[in-house]
């Protein structure tokens, strides 16, 4: 193996320089996120590959506190909770400020023996007792939020109250803000751990019902199977039926043409205030908010994806788009029974020509499947959105903190610090306040701020190899092949570079059917407000909370994703054409051109 190539083709990880001008980045983040020389042989050996589905820009120093607590949550339940037989854990690396993920195997038999008898008496607990663990989850998260929103947070002041005094507290406000930041951090990654604690569990149900349709049933689609666990009405399209239900009164009450008339949504709210029966729709309107905006413009790992809760423009923007198509005598709610229908009709079908003994597992497996599917999707809403929007804002008033002290020169600027940096600054200001010395942190923090901004900037102007290390002969993890869409196929794409033939695109059969027309590439969601009806829309990645923009398009094409992916499984449940996982869909798509996607097959064409 060369010093700069890691057999049979991939860049060796240390064979990665810093882009010019961002040398140094390695102390945005901790020593134990970065590939180091004692480990280079084990390092070096593994295949890792670009994490773009949920960190598709570089990771903020702060914002790592998301993706620490996956590397051990997730990780945990999977290794020594439910000790699932053949997997370890997903490692994580950083490289020039972008994530890089490389999933363990076991593939000893034995192993795998010993780890099965475990899961099937941990795993079998919680799924014979689902519904009622699964109510007791919600009751925990809904618990954990309603703590993450009582946090007082309160800057110094001059001097300690005298309620405090003469109460004989003995403790005091730097007591208060050091602790309260503690129990932030500590709320955050207890959310973490309910995130993951079932997850997994739901994603094998799956998987187990996946590999059994694939043994009685050689040749079947990933596809085909998916369809036979779609139709329910799961959490995460709540606040686009909620945008649906407001559209609606909007004309009812006689009050669309404010929402049509005017882009700004802070103007348009002021209109309707002063309209006749304004009042009733604002209050109607209040009460889809609360907590259904709550929903992350992203996968909510970044403090950059704000929520509906703070940036309105997304479901105003849709609010729109639904009353031109009411006007226009449209039907605009989802196909759910059509797709439930469609799901008996599949299911129905291989069911009858299976055995009897094979007919009775196959129908238990496909009921698990069904159970546990609602969790695997509506946690998204309670952990990513709900909870990770809330969390964001915490974050940002101890960030004003800072700016009230001198150390920082805007609240955002918080997510520039490493959680750990986060609370070395929080003492050192209550260190200045109880001495009445001039604290370090305004003569330290504006200059290093400054130049980790510099560096961040010049990290996204950077484009990440979309994998290092060796390459698998074969892909087999399923995760990595369902939820990222990375296959044996993807790899060799990666491997020879992208395809001469720019007019084709190959990735994954995320949703059936075929459509042509004009492609809308977005590549970030300040550009969602620009998707025409009828456009094929061209990303990235999508989020669940892009899901209005789902009812205008003719259907979608990804660059990252597996058949398990948000994009594939939104455009199932609105009857769209998909195809997810195309690896370079962006870059070799320009909006305006016409382009046919065919979900059935996975192709991607330029027509002109």
């Amino acid at each position: 193996m060369g010093a700069t190539q890691a057999a049979p083709g991939f860049l060796s990880p240390f064979a990665v320089e810093a882009p010019p001008g961002a040398e140094g980045w390695e102390r945005l983040y901790p020593y134990y996120y970065l590939f180091s020389e004692p480990r280079r042989k084990f390092e070096e050996e593994k295949f890792w590959f670009f994490d773009g589905m949920h960190n598709p820009e570089p990771v903020y120093p702060f914002d790592t506190i998301m993706t620490e607590s996956w590397w051990v949550a997730l990780n945990q339940f999977g290794t020594r909770v439910y000790v699932i037989p053949p997997a370890l854990g997903i490692d994580q690396r950083i490289v020039n400020g972008y994530l890089y993920i490389s999933p363990n195997s076991i593939t000893d038999p034995e192993l795998i023996a010993e780890r099965a008898e475990l899961f099937k008496r941990r795993a079998g607990h919680y799924y014979e007792n689902w519904g009622e663990i699964y109510d007791n989850w919600i009751a925990k998260a809904e618990d954990c939020i309603r703590r993450l929103r009582d946090l007082e947070i309160r800057d110094l002041p001059e001097v300690e109250p005298e309620p405090a005094v003469f109460s004989h507290r003995g403790l005091t406000t730097s007591y208060d803000l050091l602790a309260t930041y503690n129990r932030l951090i500590e709320n955050m990654q207890e959310m973490a751990y309910y995130h993951f604690e079932m997850l997994g569990l739901g994603y094998a149900a799956y998987l187990t019902f996946r590999d059994f349709c694939q043994t009685a049933f050689p040749g079947i689609t990933d596809q085909a199977i998916s369809k036979m666990v779609a139709g329910i009405d799961i959490l995460f399209f709540r606040p686009d039926d909620e945008v649906r239900k407001l559209s609606k009164l909007a004309i009812e009450l006689d009050l669309a043409g404010l929402i049509v008339a005017d882009h700004d949504p802070s103007a348009t709210l002021a209109a309707i205030r002063e309209a006749p029966e304004g009042e009733r729709w604002l209050d109607a309107f209040e009460s889809a908010k609360e907590p259904w905006f709550w929903f992350s413009t992203g996968p909510g790992y970044s403090h950059e994806h704000r929520a509906w809760m703070d940036d309105l423009r997304l479901p105003f923007n849709a609010m729109r788009g639904y009353i031109e198509k009411l006007h226009a005598g449209e039907d605009i709610s989802r196909p759910l029974e059509s797709i439930r229908n469609e799901s008996e009709r599949i299911f129905a079908e291989y069911r009858d020509i299976l055995g009897p003994g094979d007919r009775e597992a196959f129908i238990e497996m496909r009921e698990l499947a069904r159970t546990v599917y609602p969790f695997v999707e509506n946690h998204n809403f309670y952990v990513e959105h709900w909870h990770h929007s809330i969390f964001w804002n915490r974050v940002r008033e101890f960030g004003q903190i800072l700016v009230n002290g001198g150390f920082l020169g805007d609240a955002e600027d918080i997510f520039f610090l490493h959680r750990f940096e986060i609370h070395d600054a929080l003492y050192d200001l209550c260190t200045g306040w109880a001495t009445g010395t001039l604290a370090r942190g305004p003569t330290y923090w504006p200059d290093e701020v400054a130049e980790r901004k510099r560096i961040m900037q010049v990290l996204r102007e950077w484009s990440p190899p979309p994998a290092l290390g060796v390459a698998p002969a074969e892909i087999t993890e399923p995760f990595t092949v369902m939820l990222f869409g990375v296959t044996t196929e993807t790899v060799k794409q990666w491997l020879g570079g992208e395809a001469r033939d720019s007019d084709h695109l190959r990735g994954i059969a995320a949703s059936p059917g075929v459509a042509e027309g004009p492609a809308r590439v977005i590549t970030s969601v300040g550009q969602l407000d620009k998707v025409q009806a009828g456009e094929i829309l061209v990303c990235p990645i999508t989020a669940p909370s892009w899901a209005p923009v789902f009812a205008r398009i003719g259907a979608a094409v990804s660059d990252i994703g597996g058949i398990m992916s948000h994009a594939a499984i939104v455009s199932r449940e609105y009857g769209l054409p998909a195809v997810v996982g195309t690896g370079f869909g962006t870059k070799r798509i320009r909006t305006g051109q016409r382009v046919r996607v065919d979900g059935d097959h996975g192709t991607v064409a330029v027509i002109h």
